[in-house]
């Protein structure tokens, strides 16, 4: 369907504007990038009516047409028709009816660009409540542009709205200006730029250094045209503002009427914020709360990831029995298959996550962690949205990192990825838990604290103070433009809107199934390359030695037996022994290099790695018992004495705490930084102070 006009949807954040978005496209919608910045370009197809269809774009929520930050630039670039694709033909603005004054500000500015405006009023449920009226007619004549009440997006009011931006397509004009400025200046670049008005230019003049889209010749233009003049932008700007502010509260006088108000919704917000904002009860509440949500998140999604991991291991066993053995049908099931099951495994914790947290911003309460830990994480490089990220790290680093686009400043947004990854996530604690269990004795201390339990807890709390530590160190040589300060808005407390949830889950999922999940299947068929095949006949040789070799007619473990010897000899094998001078220093062997690597894949596949090594499995359910055992008896032949004494094993343990081994987090910080620069520097760096921290417990514990 092709739409018939562009509409470009405007507002300020927490205003309601995404909840519209979703009302008004539904499942019609699509994801892109804006140029130049991180932020996701949301558009959607609006059916209107019967005969007129509209693409709606979505634009970054902004309290000001002069943009702060990278992203909120996007919305002056598409006003000022800079950008080819994204021209519209109209603009919707939603302005919060509970913060009129502000909303309105913004309003007046889009309506004076000259571009048609409609205004969609939201929250006026509850200025109800807070017996607040507003005259939605009287608002239309002082505005100058149709004013429709969309708080509950009813069909009915969806109907309102349309038929207003058909009426402001139609007319393709405002009724009311509320400022314009004159001087010789602004009437030169208007017509030198062909703008609509003198507005139009002096946000042109304002901020055409911050526009990517405008070009260098053009922007020395306008500076020699301002210098030529003495033109004073900032006199300009300051007089805007009061001028609007004045004409804004004539506006409210006549419009709002507060009759005797029991502010029931923010009195009920100042109440539950006495608590949830207190230094003490507020940080105990928010530990409690996300201890909550990630118990549900690891119980929960435990299920459904061994189901996916059970399908698609059973698929693969099955084409292998009904397609002829060729290397196409051990490509795609040892290859593809896993490589798109290692995609959809993280689906369910992705959809649960992003679920909690849409949950908690529709109620308002994430504002509310981001102001509690803002002053900690602030000192760092990174802010109180951080926090989130970080908590979210626990379960996923990859829906974590795809969370921190609320995350306006680039620089704290880019430490807050690069740092994240280091918080323990759970693809760690199959590692952790073989590797404590085979040094660590099953003991209490005091009678009722675990010990092994004790020590799992120190690794968690170990990535997050390295965490912190990393990201005051990065914060010293990135540098940005762009001022680290922090404004939270703590909206009032809200019944969440479920369909709007749903759909933040859907939109998450389709993101990193269809970006991420490309580069994860691709890496997965390279480390199948290396460990189905090796340098010339050497494989087949190992596997024939192996069944001569063989001490039992148990055909499970001669081809478990076979399985270590054609890993052995592959070229996973060889690039194990080629890393094993790096990690000898570490009291690792070559054994430990070949899961090391394959463990790129995922953290959790070093398990299963092992386990094949020491025939006794693969990666399917492999028993813990025998694998300790095995490890146990392992002999390092440098030494001549055992391979995982408490030294080499908890140095191992260290590795695998700050060690990069995900190629799904690469993928996705590739994704998010839009180069692979980052995801690089990430790579080494976290390498760098796993092989640390590794050597430094190995030496200290010999």
């Amino acid at each position: 369907m092709k739409p018939d006009f562009k509409i470009a949807l405007i507002g300020n954040p927490n205003s309601g504007k995404t909840t519209l978005f979703n009302s008004l496209t539904g499942l019609r919608q699509k994801i892109g990038n804006y140029p130049g910045v991180t932020i996701d370009r949301k558009s959607g197809l609006w059916k209107i009516n019967k005969e007129h269809i509209a693409e709606v774009i979505d634009l970054p929520g902004t309290y000001s047409i002069y943009p702060k930050q990278p992203d909120e630039r996007i919305t002056i670039e598409t006003i000022l028709n800079t950008g080819a694709d994204t021209i519209p033909d109209m603009v919707i603005v939603v302005c919060d009816a509970t913060s009129l004054q502000r909303n309105l500000l913004l309003c007046t500015q889009i309506i004076d660009t000259g571009i048609p405006v409609v205004a969609a009023l939201t929250m006026t449920d509850v200025t109800a409540k807070d017996n607040i009226s507003i005259d939605k007619n009287k608002l239309t004549r002082e505005l100058g542009v149709p004013i429709v009440d969309v708080s509950h997006t009813t069909q009915k009011k969806i109907q309102q709205l349309a038929e207003s931006v058909i009426q402001q397509w139609v007319n393709k004009k405002n009724n009311i200006v509320f400022y314009q400025p004159q001087h010789e200046v602004l009437t030169a670049l208007k017509n030198k730029f062909h703008l609509n008005n003198e507005y139009e230019a002096l946000l042109l003049a304002s901020i055409s250094t911050q526009l990517d889209t405008v070009e260098a010749s053009q922007i020395e233009l306008v500076h020699t045209l301002i210098q030529e003049k003495s033109f004073s932008v900032t006199k300009f700007q300051a007089e805007e503002v009061l001028a609007r502010y004045k004409k804004i509260q004539s506006i409210i006088n006549e419009t709002v009427q507060k009759k005797d108000a029991t502010l029931y919704s923010r009195q009920w917000t100042k109440r539950i914020d006495k608590y949830l904002l207190n230094p003490f009860w507020g940080y105990v509440a928010f530990i409690l709360i996300f201890f909550l949500v990630f118990q549900a998140l690891f119980n929960w999604a435990t299920y459904p990831m061994e189901a996916i991991n059970y399908l698609f291991a059973k698929t693969s066993e099955k084409l292998l029995h009904i397609l002829p053995d060729t290397i196409l049908t051990r490509l795609l099931a040892e290859g593809v298959l896993p490589g798109i099951g290692g995609v959809i495994t993280f689906v369910p914790q992705i959809t649960l996550l992003f679920g909690f947290i849409s949950l908690l911003e529709e109620t308002g309460y994430m504002s509310r962690v981001s102001l509690l830990t803002d002053r900690v994480f602030h000192k760092t490089g990174m802010n109180g949205k951080s926090s989130v990220a970080l908590i979210g790290g626990l379960a996923c680093a990859v829906p974590a990192i795809m969370g921190t686009r609320t995350i306006e400043n680039y620089k704290e947004r880019l430490i807050t990825i690069l740092v994240t990854p280091l918080m323990s996530c759970s693809a760690r604690l199959p590692v952790y838990v073989l590797l404590i269990s085979l040094v660590v004795p099953d003991k209490e201390i005091l009678g009722f604290i675990n010990l092994q339990g004790l020590i799992m807890l120190g690794l968690y709390l170990l990535g997050f103070v390295m965490a912190l530590f990393v990201a005051l160190i990065i914060k010293l040589f990135i540098k940005t433009k762009a001022v680290g300060t922090y404004i939270a808005e703590l909206p009032i407390y809200r019944k969440p809107r479920w369909s709007n949830i749903a759909m933040v889950m859907i939109e998450k999922v389709k993101m990193f199934v269809w970006e991420a999940g490309k580069i994860i299947v691709m890496i997965s068929i390279v480390l199948w390359f290396l460990a189905s095949f090796g340098p010339g006949d050497a494989m087949q040789k190992a596997e024939i030695k192996a069944r001569e070799n063989a001490v039992t007619t148990d055909t499970v473990l001669i081809n478990n037996q076979v399985q270590a010897a054609r890993l052995n000899s592959s070229y996973a094998g060889m690039l194990g022994k080629w890393i094993e001078p790096a990690i000898a220093p570490l009291g690792f062997d070559w054994k430990i290099g070949i899961a090391i690597i394959t463990s790129f894949a995922a953290r959790e596949v070093f398990v299963g790695t092992m386990a094949t090594i020491y025939s006794i499995g693969s990666n399917d359910n492999p028993d813990f018992d025998d694998l300790r055992n095995k490890m146990r008896q392992d002999i390092n032949p440098r030494t001549g004495t055992a391979l995982y004494t408490p030294a080499s094993s908890l140095a191992l343990i260290m590795f695998y705490v700050f060690a990069m081994q995900c190629m799904s987090t690469l993928a996705v910080v590739h994704r998010e930084t839009k180069t692979w620069k980052w995801p690089l520097f990430q790579f080494a760096y976290m390498t760098a102070i796993a092989w640390i921290a590794a050597f430094i417990t190995y030496h200290i514990l010999s």
